[in-house]
């Protein structure tokens, strides 16, 4: 049995895009040969070649994506970025790690092979958006890759349902930019459940734009006590180059790591 992480960027979207593109070609189409002409007819075919135009480069942006981030691909900058994340992840023996926004499993199970004596926890809400990650999807990917020591719960990055203090470490990869509100509030509720010495590291696309100031976020977490505290960039050759973050859309991609 073969574990199956699925694709960061989901084949129904990308079948979504290519679609859209071929219906707004076809209005075009329409327009130019059975519409008579007129003003009305020069804004339509305009507006429709317009969106043609669009939805064949986000097509083709979007199967970039697929190709790059496939496992079973050449690039597999996925696999890339969940070895580089589990790295980092030191769970003690007997400890507890919670991973939010697991969704197919790849960081859990990684981290988890990774510390065999230790116990982790994957939560997801498992979104619409993600139709093709599940719970099931995560305990199957578990069992292909032979472990054990991996929970799977639904759960809301925005509010954990677990008490302060609960985790010996807790990581995250490319989730809160996903969520709309007060990003900085989100990293906080994550960290809230770490215990005293917990480490913490959360994968994100941290751009001023979606987080605000992150230089700043990390002195306020040494301010409150935070230990070893950084911001380490991965889109200068660590887990990409600048140049693929930027045609991604994934620039400002860092990890943020310390010790509570």
């Amino acid at each position: 049995m073969k574990p199956a992480y699925k694709n960061w960027m989901p084949k129904g979207m990308v079948c979504s895009f290519a679609a859209a593109a071929i219906g707004c070609g076809l209005v075009t189409s329409i327009l130019a040969l059975a519409m008579p002409a007129g003003a009305l007819k020069t804004v339509l075919l305009v507006v429709f070649a317009a969106l043609t135009v669009l939805f064949i480069g986000v097509t083709v942006w979007s199967v970039l994506m697929y190709r790059a981030f496939s496992y079973d691909g050449k690039r597999q900058l996925s696999r890339q970025i969940i070895e580089g994340i589990a790295e980092q992840v030191k769970v003690p023996h007997g400890g507890l790690c919670l991973d939010v926004g697991c969704g197919s499993g790849a960081l859990t199970i990684a981290c988890a092979k990774r510390n065999p004596k230790a116990s982790f926890i994957g939560i997801d809400r498992w979104g619409k958006e993600y139709a093709s990650f599940s719970k099931s999807l995560c305990e199957d990917n578990a069992r292909a890759e032979g472990v054990k020591n991996v929970t799977f719960e639904q759960g809301d990055a925005v509010r954990l349902d677990f008490p302060d203090g609960y985790f010996d470490a807790v990581m995250s990869n490319y989730v809160y930019h996903n969520i709309p509100g007060e990003r900085q509030a989100y990293l906080l509720e994550t960290l809230r459940t770490l215990k005293k010495g917990g480490t913490f590291a959360l994968h994100d696309i941290f751009s001023r734009a979606k987080y605000g100031d992150m230089q700043a976020f990390a002195q306020k977490l040494r301010d409150m006590g935070y230990e070893k505290v950084a911001l380490i960039d991965t889109t200068d050759g660590k887990f990409m180059k600048k140049s693929e973050a930027g045609w991604m859309g994934l620039s400002g991609s860092a990890l943020l790591l310390g010790r509570k």
